[in-house]
């Protein structure tokens, strides 16, 4: 079945993607896709702990568990120092 407009519109609005402007590689283009759904993620997990849903601990530790995860990403696109090497 096709998705309607408004679902479009719901997912864009939930779920933005923006055009990544750095060095076009594929490593870089999967991790910046990454890194936008990690900033997704924790600012839901930030609104429900601020909302009361979730508490501090349960947050810190969701946010510690999405950041293993970039950071896992990162090094398994090995994309780890190309930034830093360059600028030496």
């Amino acid at each position: 079945m096709p998705e309607s407009n408004s679902n479009k519109d719901k997912d864009e609005f939930l779920y933005p993607h923006y055009s990544y402007h750095g060095k076009a590689t594929p490593e870089n283009i999967v991790f910046n896709a990454n890194l936008q759904e990690f900033a997704q993620r924790v600012n839901y997990i930030c609104n429900l702990e601020t909302g009361g849903k979730m508490s501090t601990e349960e947050a810190y530790q969701e946010i510690k568990n999405l950041w293993k995860q970039l950071k896992s990403s990162r090094q398994g696109l090995k994309i780890n120092k190309q930034s830093d090497d360059s600028e030496h």
